[in-house]
């Protein structure tokens, strides 16, 4: 061992007589995403003859973080690195085809415009046609222009403010349409920008120095992070209701413009957020002062700004496979889907994707499996017949995978047809939750008023009450006996002259809650009917206006 380290210190001594600078051809071997940002891992292997050698990454993303560069490496030439560097190169731009294309959609999406722009000076052209008609249609009389009588002045309006329309409308579509061709312009342009910078664009050089104390080859790892990547949770829950199970896919949406593309890689999708740094934040001095005008004009001035306003923007899809089938063929057997393996932290988890992926540096959103889930579902339904008469469809749910389910959003299938898009919040493993699957019409719900009835109360008729019954009825139209929740309400009275009693139902039978809320729980057989009565009175003096009553 000691000869062996004495090699090496000679090899490194000499290394001014010996230096070799070696490109490097590499390929991107793996990809852990973050919720902002990813590492990237490249692999190659390199022949050293001995002495010390420059192994050089060219073309790597301008955007990668320095700080994060780390290089391993293992095989026969016993190799030692002895640092890594960075710098930043230029690269003169050559056309390609991806290139060719962008510039093509330019150029049709330009003509797109100077033809919106062209009908513009029509239209406008067309306005001061109208403009001057107006003019002469109600210009003094002449002898060669008699005043013309009311049906032709009738006419005449008739057909300006109908071109008058047409323009107005016609206006407003080449707004809309030139705005939307200004977005695409937008993202084409900047497309384009990236792939060819202004006059060159920037990429990184990584050189990693190794002193070889013989000849030999070398697999050398080079990992970095770089920005602009992202995934999020996606789920398809597929209610099978004669089974009492949700049958769940669940998906990571990969989107990268990191500047390479990621292709036929090992992905990983990390819950870890690394930009939430390693710990707690600390405190800063909570400071009172004067209420000042100004300052609150200038927040809310901000706080309206565009920019401030999110939007919101995420595209959902569904996967269905079809396989076709003769006389001779096996039986029908239902495609699965690639599991992904999980693996647990202290603070997060990984789930390494079955089959490798490739994700184009476009921002287009990729999905990738991670896992299939059957659970065990409690189904039961819930109405609010008041504000909506439909019954929803939610489960009792247990996560029995070992896989932790992030908040995202969710495709929702009962029975293999699509019925809604809901989402999940984050659940843990082994975690109860409560899944919402949609809207269901095999419960019939129905809400109507069936009265109202004012009468004078009092003294000399000095008050006022008024009588309303509700009815509410609830059918189950399925196959099964089904549970239904059935959520109303009464009036709460905020003022000592305004006094609500509940005469339907019987408050030993169902109690309002403190905020005026009646809850029943149904438990229907097939084809069974229940007919909920609501019924109260509100009482106030003559002399009191109420606000609040239908």
């Amino acid at each position: 061992m000691k000869s062996h380290h004495l090699a090496l210190a000679a090899v490194v001594f000499c290394a001014a007589l010996r230096l070799v600078a070696a490109p490097v051809e590499s390929f991107i071997a793996a990809v852990t995403v973050y919720t902002d940002r990813a590492v990237v891992t490249r692999a190659a292997t390199v022949e050293l003859s001995g002495g010390t050698a420059e192994l050089v990454f060219a073309n790597l993303p301008q955007s990668l973080d320095e700080r994060s560069l780390q290089v391993s490496g293992r095989g026969t030439a016993q190799a030692l690195i002895l640092d890594v560097s960075t710098r930043q190169t230029y690269v003169d731009f050559t056309p390609n085809a991806r290139v060719k294309e962008l510039e093509d959609q330019l150029k049709a999406l330009g003509k797109q415009v100077r033809a919106l722009d062209d009908r513009r000076s029509v239209l406008a052209a067309q306005t001061e046609m109208l403009s001057q008609m107006e003019k002469a249609l109600f210009a003094p009389p002449s002898k060669e222009v008699p005043r013309p009588d009311l049906g032709q002045l009738t006419s005449s309006l008739t057909y300006l403010s109908e071109q008058r329309s047409r323009i107005i409308a016609e206006n407003t579509a080449l707004d809309e349409g030139r705005e939307e061709l200004r977005v695409k312009i937008q993202t084409v342009q900047s497309q384009l920008n990236e792939l060819r910078g202004a006059g060159g664009r920037a990429y990184k050089t990584v050189t990693v120095r190794v002193a070889a104390a013989q000849s030999g080859n070398l697999e050398v790892s080079l990992s970095y992070t770089v920005p602009n990547a992202s995934w999020v949770p996606s789920y398809d829950a597929r209610v099978l209701s004669t089974e009492r199970a949700v049958a769940f896919g669940y998906f990571g949406v990969v989107r990268q413009s990191t500047g390479e593309d990621w292709q036929n890689v090992a992905v990983t999708l990390s819950t870890a957020r690394p930009g939430l740094g390693g710990a707690a934040p600390s405190l800063t001095p909570w400071q009172l002062d004067l209420w000042r005008e100004e300052v609150v004009r200038l927040e809310r001035f901000q706080m309206s700004a565009p920019g401030a306003r999110a939007k919101v923007a995420d595209a959902q899809y569904a996967v269905q496979m079809q396989m076709m089938t003769s006389e001779a063929a096996p039986p029908m057997r239902e495609a699965e889907m690639a599991v992904a393996s999980v693996e647990a932290g202290a603070t997060s988890a990984s789930f390494k994707i079955a089959t490798a992926a490739t994700i184009p540096s476009d921002g287009t959103a990729q999905k990738v499996p991670i896992t299939a889930a059957k659970f065990a579902a409690n189904p039961e339904y819930l109405t609010v017949p008041k504000r909506q008469q439909t019954a929803f469809l939610t489960a009792k749910v247990v996560n029995t995978s070992e896989f932790p389910l992030l908040a995202g959003a969710m495709n929702v299938f009962l029975d293999g047809t699509f019925v809604a898009t809901s989402s999940l919040r984050s659940v843990m493993a082994g975690e109860k939750f409560d899944l919402a699957l949609g809207a269901d019409e095999g419960i019939s719900v129905k809400h109507k008023r069936v009265q109202k009835f004012t009468e004078n109360t009092g003294l000399m008729n000095t008050g006022k009450r008024i009588t309303y019954e509700y009815l509410i009825t609830v059918q189950n139209n399925k196959r099964t006996a089904e549970r239904v929740i059935v959520v109303d309400q009464v009036p709460l009275s905020r003022n000592e002259k305004i006094t609500v009693k509940l005469l339907s139902p019987d408050a030993r039978e169902v109690k309002p809650t403190d905020e005026g809320s009646l809850k029943w729980t149904l438990d229907l057989k097939p084809g069974e009917k229940r007919e909920l009565t609501v019924k109260f009175a509100v009482e106030h003096a003559n002399d009191v206006n109420v606000s609040g009553l239908e």
